[in-house]
C-alpha cells in the first residue's frame, strides 16, 4: 500500500490462518520485573553497606521510584500491547537499575560529582517515553510515512553540535546553560525508521541487477543513490564533529539492514572492507584519533614512561582485579581511571566488583535483548516491521560491542555510553524508545500468528 506523502510504498502484512490464542504471559512479565526490581535494590543496598557498614538511608526510596516506573511500564505494555514478549520489558529494568547501582557506587568517590540523581531522573523520562510510545503508537508501520521527516531530522541533530564547543576532543554535546544533550543518540533511532522503511519501499528494485564490481552484483544507482547519500552525508558530519563511534554505529546499522532487505552476503564483505579502509585513513589522518589508536596499540607505554597509567591501562588493571567472582560491590577501585569512569569505562567497575561471572550476565542480557528483537522482527511478515526490529536491535548489538571492545583493548576507544549502564541522559531516553518500539513490533508479530492481526 502506498503511503500518503512521502512516495514511500510498504506491503501490507499477508493475512495469516488462526492458528489459536497463544498466551499473554503478563504474569511472567510481572515477576521478572519485580526480579529485576529487586536484584536493583539488593545491589544499591549491598554498595552501602560495603562502603559504610550500613543501609544506605535512600534505599526504600530508591526500591520504590524504580518500582513505580517498572509498574507503569507493565500496565501500559498490559493495556496495548498485550501479546508482547515478556523479557524485553523486564531486561530494560535491570540494566538501567543496575546502570544506576554502578553510578551511585561511583558518586561516593567523587563527592563534589553527584550524577546518579540526574540519572533518575533522565531515566524516568526514558520510562516516560517508553510509556508514551506504547499507548500511542498503535501500529509500527504508521512510522514507515514519515521516513523522509525522520531522515530530515536525524541530519539537523546530528548538524547542531558543529555549532557548539568541543568536549573532550569531540563535537557532539547541545550545551546550553547547563543543560546537555547529545542529538546523536536520538538520531540513530530516526534513521533506523527512514533505512528500514526505504529499503522495504525498495526491495523488489534492490533485487535488479546494476553494474557488477568484483563478485558483487550492486543494484541500480536510481534505487541505491538516496539511501547512500543519506549515510555518507551523516556520516561525514560525524567525523567532522570527531564522533567516530556512532560512525562506525551508522555504518555498520548501513550494511546490516542492506544484507538483511538483500539477501546477499557479499554486503558484509564490502562493509567490513570499507570499514577497515575508512579505519586506517582515519586513524593515521585525525590526530585525536590517531592518539586513541597508539593508546590501543601501547596500553602500557605511559607507564614505561614514567607518566603513570592512562585511562585503557587503569581499566584492563580494574578487568584484571576483579578476576572471575569479582571484588565485590562496592570495594573496587575503577574510580582511578578518571573523568570517564561512569559513562565510557563504567563497564570496567562492573568487571572489577562483579567480575567475569557478574560479566557475563550482563552481556548475556544483552545477547538476549537483541536476541528478542531479532525474534520478533523474523516473525513478521511485513518487510517494514522486520527490517526495523532488526535495525534496532543491531543498534543496542553494535553499541555493546564497539563499547566493550575499547574499554577491554580488543578495538580502540571510541567514546560511546553503554546501553542503560554508562550516565548519559540522552543514552538511557533513546534506550528505552527502542525497548518500546520492539514491544510494539513484537506484540505485532504474536497478534499475527495468533490471527487476530495488529492491535
Amino acid at each position: 500500500m502506498m503511503k500518503a506523502g512521502t512516495g514511500i510504498t510498504v506491503a501490507a502484512a499477508d493475512a495469516p490462518a488462526p492458528v489459536g490464542r497463544l498466551p499473554r504471559r503478563r504474569g511472567i512479565e510481572l515477576a521478572l520485573i519485580v526480579v529485576a526490581v529487586l536484584l536493583s535494590v539488593y545491589g544499591y543496598c549491598n554498595v552501602g553497606l560495603a562502603q559504610h557498614g550500613t543501609l544506605p538511608p535512600g534505599a526504600a526510596g530508591y526500591g520504590a521510584g524504580l518500582g513505580v516506573l517498572a509498574l507503569l511500564a507493565h500496565l501500559a505494555v498490559r493495556l496495548r500491547a498485550p501479546c508482547a514478549d515478556p523479557l524485553l520489558l523486564p531486561i530494560g529494568v535491570l540494566l538501567n537499575g543496575l546502570g544506576l547501582v554502578l553510578i551511585y557506587r561511583l558518586d561516593l568517590e567523587t563527592p563534589g560529582d553527584r550524577a546518579a540523581p540526574t540519572q533518575l531522573v533522565w531515566s524516568t523520562l526514558g520510562v516516560g517515553l517508553f510509556i508514551v510510545v506504547v499507548l500511542l503508537l498503535r501500529d509500527h508501520r504508521v512510522l514507515a510515512r514519515y521516513a523522509y521527516v525522520c531522515v530530515a531530522a536525524a541530519l539537523v541533530l546530528l548538524t547542531l553540535p558543529i555549532l557548539f564547543p568541543a568536549v573532550n576532543g569531540a563535537r557532539i554535546w547541545i550545551r546550553v546553560a547547563g543543560f546537555s544533550i547529545q542529538p546523536g543518540e536520538f538520531a540513530k533511532v530516526l534513521l533506523a525508521v527512514f533505512f528500514a522503511a526505504y529499503l522495504a519501499a525498495n526491495r523488489s528494485a534492490l533485487a535488479y541487477a546494476g553494474r557488477q564490481v568484483w563478485r558483487l552484483q550492486l543494484p541500480t544507482g536510481r534505487v541505491l543513490g538516496p539511501i547512500v547519500a543519506v549515510w555518507l552525508v551523516s556520516v561525514g558530519v560525524l567525523v567532522l564533529e570527531r564522533d567516530l563511534g556512532t560512525s562506525l554505529l551508522f555504518f555498520g546499522l548501513f550494511v546490516v539492514l542492506l544484507y538483511v532487505a538483500t539477501g546477499r552476503t557479499g554486503w558484509i564483505a564490502v562493509g567490513l572492507l570499507l570499514a577497515s579502509l575508512g579505519a586506517v585513513a582515519v586513524g593515521w589522518l585525525e590526530p585525536h584519533v590517531h592518539g586513541r589508536v597508539e593508546d590501543w596499540l601501547h596500553p602500557f607505554a605511559s607507564i614505561e614512561a614514567g607518566q603513570g597509567p592512562n585511562q585503557l591501562a587503569q581499566s584492563l588493571f580494574a578487568f584484571a582485579a576483579g578476576g572471575v567472582t569479582g571484588t565485590g560491590l562496592g570495594l573496587g577501585h575503577s574510580v582511578l581511571i578518571g573523568f570517564a569512569t561512569k559513562s565510557d569505562f563504567i563497564l570496567a567497575t562492573a568487571g572489577e566488583e562483579l567480575g567475569f561471572v557478574g560479566l557475563s550476565a550482563i552481556f548475556l542480557l544483552y545477547a538476549l535483548l537483541v536476541e528478542r528483537g531479532y525474534r520478533a522482527g523474523l516473525a513478521l511478515r511485513d518487510p517494514f516491521g522486520r527490517l526495523l526490529a532488526v535495525g534496532l536491535s543491531s543498534i543496542v548489538a553494535l553499541q555493546v560491542f564497539v563499547i566493550a571492545g575499547g574499554v577491554t583493548g580488543l578495538i580502540p576507544l571510541t567514546g560511546m555510553a553503554m546501553p542503560f549502564l554508562a550516565q548519559g541522559g540522552s543514552s538511557v531516553v533513546t534506550n528505552w524508545a527502542i525497548v518500546a518500539l520492539l514491544i510494539r513490533v513484537s506484540d505485532a508479530a504474536r497478534r499475527q500468528h495468533d490471527g487476530r492481526g495488529p492491535a
